[in-house]
């Protein structure tokens, strides 16, 4: 069976929500395929679609605590709300998954998927003094353009106000580095979000090899970083869709051929 292309109506969704159940199982599967994982913690949630027939805007998916990401289907997650209840499906709800995603879901229009990670390289440069993404290649500058910095560790989150904190500190960028912490990458899809979250974990692993040689670093001249991010913020889509959307589809194709069953 092709699990990518089962019925949603089978499984009581709307083609839609069926969709980011999907893309959200593949995110899942993908993390652990490309080692952006720890264990059964950490989180890659997303708003549920607000439907008409269903109001769906004070929620979000979730997947049940003490699930492995290698595990997760699109079947398996919870409707959580944000008062933290689940409204829809079955599990325990991880608290600090709650207290650091639904204040970032509700808070931000564009924080649609938000993805939180400990994944090796970006939080070992969250471990240093300086953990700043340095202008030291192309790929540095397309990301750091996106990212934001916050250098105060708070411990574990477990009251909602640490996520409304961390809503106020991204702002209007898609990366956040977390000091002694992690990352966590924004998107107004799974798409966006995981081919973020790709690229920082890329980044932070070329800038710690870089500078493991104890060789200076090359910074990129100015004016090369004020062009080349210019250029980067009108480029991107090829046949009408954006970078993101071509890379997470062709991830996709991995899945659908290896694990088809994240897609039941």
């Amino acid at each position: 069976m092709n699990y990518a292309t089962a019925k949603p109506q089978a499984h009581g969704y709307s083609d839609v929500e069926w969709q980011a159940r999907v893309d959200l199982a593949a995110a899942h599967r993908l993390a652990v395929m490309h080692d952006l994982h720890e264990g059964i913690f950490n989180h890659l949630t997303l708003r549920v679609p607000n439907t008409q027939d269903r109001g769906t805007e004070d929620r979000y998916y979730q997947i049940p605590f003490g699930m492995h990401w290698s595990e997760v289907t699109a079947s398996c997650f919870m409707e959580v709300g944000y008062d933290g209840e689940v409204k829809s499906g079955e599990g325990i709800v991880e608290r600090s998954a709650y207290c650091i995603h639904a204040p970032m879901h509700r808070d931000l229009p564009n924080a649609a998927a938000v993805f939180h990670t400990h994944m090796p390289f970006a939080s070992a440069l969250t471990r240093l003094e300086d953990q700043t993404i340095q202008p030291i290649g192309q790929t540095e500058l397309g990301t750091s353009m996106q990212t934001g910095y916050d250098d105060t560790y708070t411990g574990p989150a477990h009251d909602p106000a640490e996520g409304a904190r961390l809503a106020k500190l991204v702002g209007d960028k898609t990366v956040l580095m977390m000091a002694n912490h992690g990352a966590a990458t924004l998107g107004k899809s799974v798409a966006e979000a995981y081919d973020r979250l790709y690229y920082l974990e890329r980044v932070a692993q070329v800038q710690l090899y870089a500078m493991w040689t104890g060789r200076p670093l090359r910074p990129l001249p100015e004016p090369v970083i004020e062009k080349t991010v210019s250029e980067f913020k009108v480029m991107g889509r090829y046949g009408g869709r954006s970078n993101c959307e071509w890379h997470f589809d062709a991830l996709k194709r991995i899945l659908d051929r290896k694990e088809p069953d994240y897609a039941h």
